[in-house]
């Protein structure tokens, strides 16, 4: 939930970005063969709206998969929990209370880092992992409110609607980088050259228009967490749910490395990254005193 540099810029962002760039690769060839129709914007409009969406959706479906295997997270059940029985028991309740018609699974992945994430493709199939950090450091209390704010997200289903904006942003940039990048490389003569000034352009466009397609969606992401707070603090209590940002705020200039970070793949539903925005257009969460404020003037 802090501060985050456009690296929601994906719901997945990791997954998001290789297949986004596999499929611009056999996307490109395919066009500049001229087996994909490029004669019309619209066809090609189409082309790039059916090439988005299915990036997108890939991305979700394999979501809960990919993130187990970028942070190492083990799925505790009942059955096997432990000493975080409590853990499992508490998500559970809190998923009654969201309404969800299945309990997500709940994981616990090695890291210092003070973190937790929400991810799945869907409310009926979601995941709610834990960083060890965050268990060592938050008091049961501060995870109940965590937890609630991670569920929330399952409950108002942001995974669905953030790929559906995401395959949005696809399309717009598949789009737009074929259109900058053919009418560059028409204006040159040698098929050869032309063909790597197409694939050059395309690419270089393509981060750009990634970039301004983050805009959007961090805007709505930014949104989405106020909400996610406000789940939080009907389901456990407003309390634990400001408690919860305090302690995140304490740790925020904690010394971290990168490999013990949150995958990029699931930052944009995770409760923390440790890194500072750099400017509030790019940043997929509101400031933490921003959202403490909202819920201290937030009407029961």
């Amino acid at each position: 939930m802090l501060q985050r540099i456009g690296k929601s810029l994906l719901l997945l962002i990791l997954t998001n970005i290789l297949v986004m760039t596999m499929a611009s690769i056999v996307f490109g060839v395919l066009t500049y063969l001229g087996i994909m129709p490029q004669g019309y914007l619209g066809a090609s409009a189409v082309s790039c709206l059916v090439w988005g969406f299915a990036v997108a959706f890939l991305s979700l479906l394999f979501s809960k998969t990919s993130a187990k295997w970028m942070t190492g997270a083990k799925v505790i059940t009942p059955e096997n929990a432990g000493e975080l029985g409590w853990l499992v028991n508490m998500v559970h309740t809190q998923a009654k209370a969201a309404g969800l018609p299945k309990m997500p699974e709940v994981a616990v992945y090695d890291s210092p880092e003070l973190n937790a994430f929400a991810t799945g493709p869907s409310r009926s199939n979601s995941l709610v992992a834990f960083s060890s950090g965050i268990l060592r450091a938050m008091s049961r209390d501060e995870i109940e409110g965590v937890s609630a704010h991670e569920v929330t997200h399952i409950a108002n289903g942001d995974m669905l609607t953030m790929t559906l904006l995401q395959g949005l942003a696809n399309a717009f940039v598949y789009f737009f980088s074929r259109l900058v990048a053919r009418l560059v490389a028409e204006r040159i003569e040698n098929s050869g050259m032309r063909m790597l000034a197409y694939f050059a352009v395309s690419l270089v466009a393509q981060i750009v228009f990634m970039l301004l397609a983050a805009i959007p969606l961090n805007w709505f992401s930014r949104k989405r967490e106020f909400r996610a707070d406000a789940g939080s603090a009907r389901i456990a209590g407003r309390q634990k749910m400001i408690s919860a940002l305090k302690a995140l705020d304490r740790f925020k200039n904690q010394d971290i490395a990168d490999e013990d970070r949150v995958p990029e793949a699931v930052a944009a539903l995770a409760i923390n990254n440790g890194r500072n925005s750099m400017a509030l257009l790019f940043a997929s969460h509101p400031p933490i005193e921003a959202r403490i404020r909202a819920l201290e003037t937030m009407t029961a």
